[in-house]
């Protein structure tokens, strides 16, 4: 079970790096566009902020990795997110706010950095 939770995580951070928008002009835009792709809906400028919190949990260790984080942003999303659109959202949150963190993904993924 375990197995096939990893590999569906691993899936899902690929993807979401995968459809990481280019830099351009309106960060917060385009994470919400890539957002809207996932079915994750809600007002633009919360949904930033609340990438770039959980990025700084991650910088100052008060989530002390991408699990912790996940749970962090459930308690924050809308009540109707399911876990995998959690997890889409902080495998397109790090890599546009804080690609520092990538490891935090990669390291669920079982796969190094």
């Amino acid at each position: 079970m375990k197995r096939v939770l990893t590999g569906a995580l691993a899936t899902l951070i690929a993807t979401s790096i995968a459809l990481a928008p280019n830099a351009s002009a309106d960060r917060d835009t385009d994470f919400a566009n890539q957002l809207h792709g996932f079915g994750i809906y809600g007002q633009r400028d919360y949904n930033a902020w609340l990438v770039k919190i959980t990025c700084k949990r991650l910088s100052t260790g008060v989530d002390a990795d991408a699990t912790e984080s996940a749970e962090f942003l459930s308690k924050n999303l809308n009540r109707s997110t399911s876990t995998e659109q959690v997890w889409q959202f902080l495998g397109a949150g790090i890599p546009m706010y804080c690609p520092e963190h990538l490891g935090a993904l990669t390291a669920m993924s079982g796969n190094p950095a």
